[in-house]
């Protein structure tokens, strides 16, 4: 009778342990970012799963280059994972209209992000988002702090204390003033044109213009960036035609250049690299007290997949997403990607709390280029590379250049013909 009993009761054990078990419910995470790994299972997850138990949370990243040809085919098979990390606009807009991302506005924690931020993970009207933002990063400056001493330099505000810098540098004769190659020809537009721009056509304002057809790219705001890249050239040492981007990264790190026209995604490798102190500035103002505007650009969202079958579990983790803790883990995880989201995150790397620092000054835009603006033929995003560096080459007026972008878009986008 006794052994009965302990049978029984060893089966109902083992029943109600099959039945939590069963319980437990997977979710997994689709993403490009496979550098990430280590920091999703021994960060982000643990923090999660310890406040949502019966959840269980897998990150399963592709290699970025397959990402999307993946993607894809997992999709149209019915075998792609509950959340699909989200890159920004049209890709992520393809997924949302072929009916495999889901809306996901209504989320309660929506509410901690503003338009700029939920721009690049919304339908053109804005009436639908459909993928959580993560983060973005932003353009700005990096220097040598050693240099500036040596040199005795301020950080510049404005565009003339910018130049007379660059003067100062390259007459002192132990630096390359500034470190930015032209081979590649993109950092021209994404650390060149897209970083200074904002300040003269006013961020937003100017961007949203051109894709309601108010503003053409031949107008003096658009045409005065060309301006003051046209002016770069003498600064950036012998040869940088030929000079590829981790070249460019390599003369700052090693200490050979003063300034680094940089996005923010550059400080963990700058970090480890550098022996030396780091410093940052905003793109300088044409003018002193006027209004400044950062590139700030959305990079990474996450999205529930439309045929997830724990669509219940899925949102109560991207509405975490949306949350102040994760907003301060990720973004202090990852040195350089800024949180989106409107919570006051305390960065414990010095020179991303003065990165993000900006925002507190200056007004938010993302790369002009980008949304709308880059889906006909010509791409936009791929003629700002050929622009930008042609005009800091010299073999494109700044008037050039301007014409040269407009007639692009103008080739295609009803609203500029």
């Amino acid at each position: 009778m006794k052994t009965t009993k302990m049978v029984s009761a060893l089966l109902a054990t083992s029943f109600m342990s099959t039945a939590a078990f069963a319980a437990d419910v997977t979710i997994t995470i689709e993403s490009w970012r496979n550098d990430d790994l280590l920091i999703w299972q021994d960060t982000i997850i643990p923090a999660f799963e310890a406040e949502n138990p019966g959840i269980k949370v897998v990150f399963a990243p592709t290699a970025p280059a397959q990402y999307n040809s993946a993607l894809n085919a997992k999709l149209e098979a019915g075998t792609a994972g509950d959340m699909i990390t989200c890159r920004p606009f049209d890709g992520s807009l393809s997924l949302f209209d072929a009916g495999h991302l889901a809306e996901v506005g209504d989320l309660e924690n929506m509410a901690n992000f503003g338009p700029v931020a939920k721009s690049g993970w919304s339908t053109d009207d804005g009436s639908a988002t459909f993928c959580v933002p993560m983060a973005s990063v932003i353009h700005g400056f990096i220097y040598n702090k050693e240099a500036f001493e040596e040199v005795g330099l301020e950080v510049p505000g404005t565009v003339d204390e910018f130049f007379a810098a660059l003067d100062a540098i390259k007459e002192d004769g132990n630096y390359i003033p500034l470190s930015m190659g032209t081979a590649d020809q993109w950092e021209a537009a994404t650390m060149g044109y897209a970083n200074i721009g904002p300040n003269y056509w006013k961020g937003e304002e100017g961007r949203l213009a051109v894709i309601a057809g108010d503003q053409k790219l031949t107008d003096p705001q658009w045409v005065a960036p060309y301006a003051q890249l046209a002016r770069w050239g003498e600064y950036m040492g012998d040869g940088y035609e030929a000079q590829s981007y981790p070249d460019s990264q390599n003369l700052f790190t090693l200490g050979r250049a003063a300034i680094y026209p940089a996005g923010s995604w550059e400080l963990s490798g700058f970090n480890a690299q550098a022996d030396f102190e780091m410093g940052a500035f905003n793109a300088p103002v044409q003018a002193a007290g006027d209004e400044c505007y950062i590139s700030d650009h959305v990079d990474i969202a996450l999205g529930m997949n439309k045929a997830t079958e724990h669509a219940d579990e899925v949102r109560t983790f991207l509405n975490w997403v949306g949350s102040a803790e994760f907003a301060s883990m990720y973004a202090n995880s990852l040195p350089g990607f800024f949180s989106l989201s409107n919570h006051a995150v305390e960065m414990s790397d010095p020179l991303a709390q003065e990165i993000v620092g900006w925002r507190d000054s200056c007004n938010s835009s993302i790369r002009p280029y980008h949304q709308i603006l880059s889906r006909g033929t010509p791409n936009l995003a791929n003629e700002y590379w050929i622009s930008s560096a042609n005009a800091i080459r010299g073999s494109m007026t700044p008037e050039e250049a301007g014409k040269h972008m407009q007639d692009a878009l103008a080739s295609w986008y009803a609203p500029q013909q």
